[in-house]
């Protein structure tokens, strides 16, 4: 018997057909990947499985009976869990408080009950939390492992799994893994979507490939490759950017010395951080969510003063420099989050010229022709599918990146600092950004490439620098990294 046969679904946004006619069947016990580019129309198809969309027309079958699904409480009561990649939790709650939430059957249980469960519940998933911990103090990552456990927490017999390894470690993607195959032994039935076709291949029985809101094809694993399934989804036979041949190490053109952050309690955030990058170099730095990548991005483009330590450029110190000040000596930056580094109600065109306004600002006017027909010349030259027009928010993840990317690059920066330039892209998107930083590399420009996706750190830097808990672990040469190597640096081993 089938866990969820979907027929026929079909659904629009206005002209936008998002699923037409897609027909997915989750078999018990497998693990079902779900691949396709931004706009495919997967998050759309998962959403009306969870009831937070209503096809337009087609049928949903769970263990065999048709149901209609209109709210996410009913999908629960299905069977069926979600992790989002927006995340519903409550900040000022414990961990063990979210996760409980709405599922105490009208029972009042003391703190210490609650917390003694879902450390029970940690345990038997492998998915590690601390149960007391609030989840205002918790990192992206963390937060992600929240919502994986309170899914799972809710005996979920179907659950959605929407990237959740992206803040593993390698490690720790094999404990994932080993949870899930024994999960789905006793019933357990998943969709796994996933943008790395590498963990795809490992863990899933089979695949579902969606284009242009249609089913391009579903396959079993044994019976497909990487390329293949890389072919389906962006329609063409290249995939896969990497760096060719690491460069030799040259004069440092930016270096950090003891950089230290101060927190809480006297914890210190960053601590003693010390690296250098070279002309044309990329320098990966790896490591899981909520180790100090963030708070070291904020550092190195000027929105918080280190505690300690020093940053120069070209042997100038620009430690204590403004973000303004730091970009117009030669940094270009791309934000951790894209979304917190642009204004979605504001144009593409405006958006482009955002961090350099005084550049079209005369005696106090803003030449609006001028920055329409700079974002035309930029949009043409970075692939943008957008006007310079266009409200941002409505361009795709892709293109949003694509304007972020832009406006760094557009400038020729000495030196650019990508944080997660690739977030939450799809294949093509992703290799498009990547592509750009080799071509940054090869104009001779340094990158600061710091990225939680470890095998996109291991294929386009020169060296990789390993940060755990605030702390540099060590700094590898490419051709001597290996996923086993860095992963056991990023859980805190030394060398």
């Amino acid at each position: 018997m089938l866990a969820v046969e979907m027929k026929n679904i079909y659904k629009s946004f206005g002209p936008v057909k998002a699923n037409q006619d897609v027909n997915f069947e989750l078999e018990q016990g497998e693990i079902h990947a779900l691949l396709g580019e931004n706009g495919a129309g997967k998050t759309t198809l998962m959403r009306i499985l969870y009831g937070l969309y209503k096809a337009d027309s087609g049928e949903i079958f769970i263990d065999g009976e048709k149901v209609a699904i209109h709210s996410p409480k009913e999908a629960i009561a299905a069977g069926v869990g979600m992790v989002t990649q927006h995340f519903t939790l409550v900040p000022p709650l414990t961990v063990a408080e979210n996760v409980v939430l709405g599922y105490t059957n009208g029972i009042v249980l003391s703190q210490k009950e609650i917390e003694k469960n879902v450390a029970a519940a940690s345990e038997k998933y492998g998915v590690q939390v601390n149960p007391s911990a609030l989840v205002k103090d918790l990192s992206v990552g963390e937060r992600q492992r929240v919502e994986i456990l309170k899914a799972l927490y809710r005996n979920a017999r179907i659950l959605i799994m929407d990237e959740p390894t992206a803040v593993l470690v390698p490690q720790e993607v094999d404990v994932l893994f080993e949870a899930l195959n024994r999960l789905v032994k006793s019933g357990l039935s998943v969709i796994f979507i996933s943008h790395k076709l590498v963990e795809v291949m490992a863990v899933c029985d089979r695949i579902t490939v969606l284009r242009d809101g249609k089913v391009a094809n579903t396959v079993k694993k044994t019976e497909t490759s990487q390329v293949e399934l890389a072919k389906m989804m962006v329609g063409r036979e290249t995939f896969g950017v990497r760096l060719q041949d690491a460069c030799a190490t040259s004069d440092p053109i930016y270096e950090l010395s003891g950089i230290t952050l101060d927190g809480k309690h006297e914890k210190k955030i960053l601590e003693d951080v010390s690296f250098c990058v070279g002309t044309g170099e990329i320098l990966g730095i790896a490591g899981v969510s909520g180790n100090g990548q963030g708070e070291l991005t904020e550092v190195l483009t000027g929105l918080v003063p280190p505690s300690k330590g020093s940053i120069k450029l070209e042997g100038k110190d620009i430690t204590h420099l403004s973000p303004g000040q730091i970009s117009e000596a030669g940094v270009g930056r791309t934000p951790q989050d894209r979304h917190q580094g642009t204004i979605g109600e504001l144009t593409v065109a405006e958006n482009l010229a955002l961090e350099h306004i005084k550049d079209y600002t005369n005696k106090g006017l803003l030449d609006r022709k001028k920055i329409r027909e700079d974002a035309a010349t930029i949009i043409k030259e970075f692939q943008i599918k957008a006007s310079p027009g266009d409200q941002l928010r409505k361009l795709s993840g892709g293109n949003m990146q694509k304007v972020v990317l832009a406006r760094a690059l557009s400038r020729k920066p000495k030196v650019l600092i990508a944080s997660q330039p690739t977030r939450g892209l799809d294949v093509g998107a992703t290799e498009y950004v990547r592509k750009r930083l080799l071509d940054e590399r090869a104009h001779g420009t340094a990158v600061i490439l710091l990225s939680e996706d470890l095998d996109e750190v291991l294929a386009l830097s020169d060296r990789i620098a390993v940060i755990y808990e605030g702390r540099i672990m060590g700094v590898v040469p490419s051709a001597e990294a290996t996923p086993e190597k860095i992963g056991l640096l990023m859980a805190g081993a030394v060398e």
